[in-house]
């Protein structure tokens, strides 16, 4: 069995590692464009920032460790065409430029994500720059060192991230967004509320609902003015985190896509087309909350769909349990957890939902200090099915958005979370877990609308 994977950075390491611990026997050669494997950009903003001092940490994974388990690893290779039907591609070494072809029984695209680049004016400009792979990071820690004003385009978990490391920096930060809240995709208002004003309290100037319309440069090129609908900003860096789109082109209109080009698979990560699997962000996951497909690029979702591929490579073995687009966030002190839809994403995603804000103490108020909890949870009208749930306080609480994950996974009711059994003890919760309340508060919710539609009905 020759199987060619194309790309290797979380899917594609993982798929590698498994189809040739699976089939010792199997013949793998990676192509990769890039001279590493396996980054962790979700740790670039800790490598911007210092705190990760050594970057060979941010790698789990490399060129030789793949070629001891029996694959052939070619990096600085740029795939260049891929012909599904016939089972054949076409490639350059990148180092020689020299092109040749090559042909596979399974071909496994994993190719990832590419930061989105709008059409902006002035966008080519030295002083900005995007944020994504290592050679990426590079640049920026680089050319941070003597600038003092920068500024972040895109409030998602990078721009974030990269707002408080320059921040904790010293630098004048700038963070804009098209949108009117930041960390939109995962959050509700009453939490995006309190981290922005946490930001503007140490400095950085949020400003929301504004569109780049361009990046002009100084005369000497040494600074950059981001022109937005709201205002300008003077810029001596600009780092651009507004989004990623799928990788996907070599196989586009051969096998079945979303819109935006991410890779539709079923189960077992298989294509449309017959012998072609993908994983990763180059894909569309099943997402639990709705049922259908979705785009969310994160590397716990690669890791998973990449492990898929291993084990369904040969033939159809283990399923794909789907995802809940679970995440966690460290800003600024916040410990941030959130899974499945918000209340504002439920309607985009046709979910018909309610939903229940709850804050508590984390434990008994006789212990000598304490953190206040912020909990929300989304649930479906009439099934009561958790669907989404958001949690965020100063103590870690994060765990809890894995537990809210798997109570979505397994369709759980607000019910069912209202009376599961966890444990108690007070140096960590209550008698009652902060989630039996919040799936409490939930229920006394729905008690609440139903005694007022009865009243109503009444009159």
């Amino acid at each position: 069995m020759k199987v060619v994977v194309v790309g290797c950075t979380h899917a594609g390491t993982s798929a590698v590692k498994t189809i040739l611990s699976e089939n010792p026997e199997a013949e793998v050669t990676v192509y990769e464009r890039n001279d590493n494997v396996s980054f962790l950009s979700c740790g670039i903003a800790l490598f911007v920032g210092g705190v990760v001092k050594d970057p060979a940490g941010l790698f789990y994974s490399n060129p030789e460790e793949l070629a001891s388990f029996g694959a052939q690893v070619k990096m600085e290779h740029d795939v260049l065409n891929i012909d599904t039907k016939a089972k054949k591609l076409t490639v350059k070494d990148l180092k020689t430029g020299e092109e040749t072809e090559d042909t596979f029984d399974k071909l496994v695209v994993t190719t990832g994500s590419w930061p989105i680049i709008p059409p902006i004016e002035g966008i080519k400009s030295k002083n900005v720059v995007l944020c994504k792979n290592y050679n990426q990071a590079k640049e920026i820690i680089a050319r941070k060192e003597d600038k003092k004003k920068i500024t972040v385009v895109g409030g998602g978990y990078i721009g974030i991230e990269l707002v408080e490391a320059f921040a904790e920096d010293g630098k004048e930060v700038t963070l804009v967004d098209g949108l009117d809240r930041i960390l939109n995709k995962y959050l509700d208002s009453e939490f995006t509320t309190v981290l922005e004003d946490d930001l503007r309290e140490r400095g950085v100037k949020v400003q929301l609902n504004e569109m780049v319309q361009g990046f002009v440069d100084s005369e000497d090129g040494n600074t950059t003015t981001v022109k937005t609908s709201g205002g300008e900003y003077e810029s001596e860096l600009v780092i651009l985190c507004v989004g990623f789109r799928p990788n996907t082109d070599l196989v586009k209109g051969q096998v079945e896509m979303l819109g935006n080009g991410a890779i539709i698979v079923d189960n077992y990560m298989r294509t449309s087309v017959p012998d072609v699997f993908a994983a990763g962000d180059s894909c569309a996951v099943n997402y639990n909350p709705t049922g259908g497909h979705a785009y969310i690029p994160l590397a716990t979702n690669a890791v998973r769909m990449g492990l898929l591929v291993g084990k369904n490579i040969k033939e159809p073995t283990m399923e794909y349990r789907g995802t809940q687009s679970t995440s966690g966030l460290h800003l600024f002190g916040w410990n941030i957890g959130s899974t499945g839809v918000s209340e504002a994403s439920a309607p985009v995603m046709g979910l018909e939902a309610r939903a229940v804000m709850f804050e508590d103490n984390y434990r008994p108020e006789f212990m000598p200090t304490n953190e206040k909890l912020m909990m929300k949870l989304v649930y479906e009208v009439g099934t009561k099915r958790i669907v989404g749930g958001q949690v965020m306080s100063k103590y870690d609480i994060t765990q809890s958005a894995n537990t809210l994950s798997l109570a979505i996974q397994n369709k759980m009711t607000i019910e069912d979370l209202a009376l599961v059994d966890f444990f108690f003890q007070p140096v960590f919760d209550r008698p009652w877990n902060y989630l039996n309340l919040l799936g409490q508060a939930a229920i006394a919710h729905e008690d609440e609308i139903n005694k007022e539609s009865m009243n109503a009905g009444s009159n």
